[in-house]
């Protein structure tokens, strides 16, 4: 990909597909299709929490205080 390890972080993305275990999403200005796998199955993504087209960033959790 080329990227550095957190420039991914400062892109907006577009939702593609939603499915119980896995996120599908486009960068806007790349173009870069990520899968983002749910690792709790008891917690299904939803199309009502991600629906089709609706705009989402990522956040990078190595940048939050840690617990």
């Amino acid at each position: 990909m080329g990227w550095s390890n957190t420039e991914f972080f400062s892109e907006e993305y577009r939702v593609v597909a939603v499915e119980a275990e896995r996120l599908t999403i486009k960068g806007i200005v790349t173009g870069t299709v990520l899968t983002i796998i749910n690792s709790d199955p008891a917690t299904p993504l939803t199309a009502e929490q991600y629906p089709l087209g609706k705009l989402i960033a990522l956040s990078d959790p190595s940048a939050s205080a840690p617990n």
